[in-house]
């Protein structure tokens, strides 16, 4: 591991379960929760943008003996999606920044 790969390693496992601003190599940028780390790669927890969060409701519906009895969410039974996970290379980040949750 070259030392600036070691660095981007260090960082992202100082920040563990932070939310944070991931800037990539590429010159995009990524904001989440660092959920998990390994020796090539950084995962991720995006919060989902609205229209994503109704796509994702759509799909997990709950089963119709909850929606029947009205657990949880109406019509729903589960409370909607608000992230979605992602993994990123390590060697694609250039910079990390940790971002408030307000």
């Amino acid at each position: 591991m070259n030392n600036n790969y070691q660095h981007i390693y260090d960082v992202c496992k100082d920040h563990m379960h932070a939310y944070v601003l991931i800037e990539l190599a590429d010159g995009s940028s990524i904001d989440g929760i660092i959920t998990g780390l390994d020796q090539e790669s950084v995962y991720i927890a995006v919060p989902l943008e609205g229209h994503e969060q109704q796509n994702m409701m759509s799909q997990h519906q709950a089963p119709s003996h909850q929606r029947q009895f009205g657990y949880g969410y109406p019509g729903y039974g589960y409370p909607p999606p608000r992230f979605r996970r992602l993994i990123l290379p390590l060697a694609t980040i250039a910079a990390l920044s940790i971002l408030p949750w307000y």
